[in-house]
């Protein structure tokens, strides 16, 4: 049995040698255009892959039963823009804690939180990437200074790290990034409005 969204697809299981077959069979019913697959029970068990095609490891023999659940793309993107909010205030904690460190000059540990931080900006900065050229409808201007901003800012740190001027980078942070961080605020908010008017349309 093969359900998705608590409906029952009429896949026979015994169709397909594997569960990857299966799934991509299942992924081809027009009715999942526009969604996002967010749990896949097999056998009643929850299933993710560990590492790349594991689904080809498992064959139908062993299945008796395929559950997938799905919410629309824009849903799970309106709660990806509200989590962005939280990383925002994370990195604006992230900076804020880099330049204590570096003030108190625990230079090592600085760098550590430092390098972590700059892995959470590019993450962000990609999926911000990611919600604009899927919902996007327009140009804000909020993105463009802002995406400008951090950019020269980034720069600036970069060249500021390779001279090893930590007091210096730690000023940078609290008194540029920081307040740089706080207007990608507004971005969201445009990217969450453009998903709304997306939806709506």
């Amino acid at each position: 049995m093969i359900m998705v969204d608590g409906r029952e697809t009429g896949i026979v299981i015994g169709n397909f040698e594997n569960l990857e077959e299966l799934l991509l069979k299942v992924m081809e019913d027009d009715n999942l255009e526009g969604r996002v697959v967010t749990d896949v029970f097999v056998n009643k068990e929850p299933f993710s892959e560990i590492y790349p095609h594991q689904a080809e490891d498992i064959e139908a023999s062993g299945i008796q039963s395929v559950e997938i659940k799905t919410v629309p793309a824009s849903e799970m993107a309106a709660n990806i823009v509200a989590e962005l909010f939280k990383v925002v205030s994370l990195m604006d904690l992230g900076a804020r804690e880099v330049a204590v460190l570096f003030r108190q000059a625990q230079d090592a540990e600085g760098l550590e939180v430092y390098r972590d931080l700059l892995d959470v900006i590019q993450d962000f900065m990609s999926m911000v990437g990611l919600l604009r050229e899927k919902f996007g409808t327009k140009e804000h201007p909020a993105f463009v200074s802002a995406a400008d901003e951090i950019s020269t800012l980034f720069s600036e740190m970069l060249e500021v790290v390779e001279n090893e001027d930590w007091v210096l980078l730690a000023d940078l942070l609290e008194y540029e990034f920081i307040p740089a961080v706080s207007r990608w605020k507004q971005v969201l908010t445009d990217i969450g409005e453009d998903i709304r008017i997306t939806t709506e349309g």
